[in-house]
């Protein structure tokens, strides 16, 4: 398995009719972690049993406030699934701050205290840690933690130079750690570098193969668009990254996939359009990707408590049904 309402409104032509969506294996169902807003009341569910309609939990409640850092948000939240059966979560903090943001469950309703990993305190210049990720490596036993960081000046060739509302300034890499507990974590090191800015990294698998997918985040000319690159592992080394998948224009971020059935799905959050989108590679075949955005239902679609940028994941549907029946998150 890899490791999110109303109909949006059509984007385009209609495609042709497809096949029934493909419930989840029996014995799972899908959850999706997500924000609204900027982040501020901190984490919220959603539920679906086919990967295609997805029905926000507890009537759209926070379940976890943000308590963490200095700006306390709770944005990009990744939650994974441990080989004991405990979901890690991690998420941003701020908007500039050298840390991110941990908790833990074995519901996901109860959480243990939150933590702030100061990842990036070892760089005195950084200026963010983004939309951090987690993967269980288990050939190797141990969590990858990766996120998105800028150091200015590290990578200078590819700088674009701020203006005095401090765009541009951002010129991000992936860096990493390793961990099998969340207490102790070995030391960062650069995971990916492309050769420009990327931001937004998340694993996915299909074919048997390990797959990176990330935004390609140069602002000028603006590309925005998301692409494959090809794992040897969870630890890398990565190949050339691929051309666009994401439609031609449409500026996206936080993507996460799904294994639904024989298919892939790509869910992504095309934020200036304001609304979320889903790619489809039937049979897990990653050279041939459909636009499923017109097929999907979101939750609070077309108002502010939209999802924004987050973690679809399979999960027991028994804890899932429970999630549903209950409301007892934070509020």
């Amino acid at each position: 398995m890899l490791a999110a309402c109303a109909h949006p409104p059509a984007r385009g032509p209609h495609p042709a009719p497809a096949a029934q969506p493909t419930p989840a294996p029996e014995g799972d169902a899908y959850l999706f972690a997500y924000f609204t807003g900027n982040g501020e009341d901190g984490l919220h569910l959603a539920a679906s049993s086919d990967g295609y309609r997805w029905d926000k939990l507890n009537g759209g409640a926070s379940y976890l406030k943000p308590a963490v850092g200095v700006s306390k948000l709770m944005r990009d939240p990744c939650i994974a699934r441990g080989p004991d059966g405990t979901y890690h979560m991690v998420w941003t903090a701020g908007w500039n701050e050298p840390g991110i943001g941990y908790a833990s469950s074995r519901d996901l309703v109860h959480w243990s205290a939150q933590r702030y990993l100061p990842v990036m305190a070892h760089e005195p210049t950084v200026l963010n840690a983004w939309a951090p990720e987690i993967a269980w490596d288990g050939r190797r036993g141990e969590f990858v933690l990766f996120w998105s960081s800028t150091i200015p000046g590290r990578f200078a060739d590819t700088d674009a130079g701020g203006d005095a509302a401090g765009r541009n300034k951002y010129n991000h890499r992936i860096y990493a750690a390793t961990t099998r507990d969340f207490a102790t974590l070995t030391p960062t090191r650069l995971f990916y570098d492309p050769g420009f800015s990327v931001i937004d990294a998340t694993f996915l698998r299909a074919g048997g193969r390990d797959w990176l997918l990330v935004k390609d985040e140069t602002r000028n000319p603006p590309r925005k668009y998301l692409q494959l690159v090809e794992a040897a592992s969870l630890q890398g080394p990565f190949g050339k990254p691929g051309g666009p998948i994401t439609p031609p224009g449409l500026w996206t971020e936080g993507p996460t996939a799904l294994q639904v059935g024989a298919d892939v799905i790509v869910y992504y959050d095309a934020y200036t359009a304001r609304h979320y989108g889903a790619l489809r590679a039937r049979g897990g075949d990653l050279t041939r990707w459909e636009d499923v955005t017109a097929q999907m239902r979101f939750p609070d679609e077309g108002t502010a408590q939209r999802m924004r940028h987050g973690t679809a994941f399979a999960a027991p549907a028994a804890l899932v049904a429970k999630l549903r029946a209950s409301n007892t998150g934070t509020r």
